[in-house]
């Protein structure tokens, strides 16, 4: 059975970094970026995202980075704006701002450090996508937020119309695929971990938001290009050749490295907003070691 809700994007979306220069966002950096990426052949954008350091920002901030970025993407690719907060009215309130400067979707993280039960969840996700008038995709990281949503609470969500998809990043295949078998007709699913875009794909899902697609984003575009397309032998051999970059790319707090590496590579400053700070040296040494494989 097919899907018959509308899919925001299949293939592979940026969880794009936010560009900081003396503490404010450096829009200038941001809009090379955001070319970057569409030249690049990258099928969505995510702003405001975990990658983009999005809770370290005000909410004025959050608000002009997300309208400032959906009108310079202007309708190229699909704009997805990382609207969640663990005050459910704060959600809501960003999730309708974005909807009303031209986003295309919101990705809304499970309220972080509450630690909702079950109910509380349902209610969270139904309340903001009751309010809003585009697509609502599901972010599930129990690493970051302390919660995994149960199966029981994804059945119930996917009935929701306005519930289109979830960005899986529990970094457990089991729980990948039993979302899978029990949503996939109801959701669009997108792997979370640059390390399990093949796996989830194998199960039936979507397409990947990605970290590593800000320094590659053809690759991580092909890695699903080639196995919609039945080249499954070569999507499978990319997704293992990026692997030591991928992992690489987790040796410290996501954005740190990549964020290093970027700056690296001239795309931005390597500035941080506290309490994220520069990686070590070593680390950042190893990082660069392994990336000069990648971009010769």
């Amino acid at each position: 059975m097919k899907k018959t809700k509308q899919k925001i994007f299949s293939g592979a979306a940026t969880a794009l970094i936010t560009p900081f220069e003396d503490g404010r966002i450096d829009y200038a950096s941001l809009e090379r970026l955001i070319e970057a990426q569409i030249e690049g052949g990258i099928d969505a954008l995510l702003i405001n995202g975990t990658t983009g350091e999005s809770s370290t920002l005000s909410n004025e901030e959050r608000q002009e980075l997300i309208a400032f970025a959906a009108k310079r993407i202007g309708g190229r690719v699909p704009t997805l704006a990382g609207t969640g907060c663990n005050i459910t009215q704060n959600a809501l309130e960003l999730s309708k701002f974005a909807c009303e400067v031209g986003c295309d979707a919101v990705l809304v993280v499970t309220p972080y450090y509450n630690k909702a039960n079950d109910a509380g969840l349902i209610e969270h996700y139904t309340k903001i996508a009751d309010s809003i008038n585009k697509p609502l995709i599901i972010y599930n990281v129990p690493s970051r937020t302390g919660i995994n949503i149960p199966q029981s609470v994804y059945a119930r969500l996917s009935e929701h119309e306005n519930i289109v998809g979830v960005k899986e990043a529990s970094s457990s295949i089991s729980d990948l695929a039993l979302l899978a078998a029990s949503c996939s007709e109801k959701l669009a699913i997108y792997s979370g971990n640059d390390d399990m875009i093949l796996p989830a794909l194998s199960l039936g899902g979507d397409g990947v938001i990605s970290v590593l697609s800000n320094v590659l984003p053809k690759e991580v575009h092909d890695i699903c290009k080639l196995y919609f397309d039945g080249n499954i032998k070569e999507s499978t051999a990319l997704q293992l050749k990026l692997l030591p970059l991928i992992k690489a790319l987790f040796s410290e707090v996501n954005p740190i490295p990549i964020k290093a590496l970027m700056a690296h590579l001239g795309a931005c400053r390597e500035e941080y907003r506290l309490p994220l700070c520069r990686m070590s040296d070593e680390k950042r040494e190893r990082l660069i070691s392994i990336a000069n494989n990648y971009f010769k």
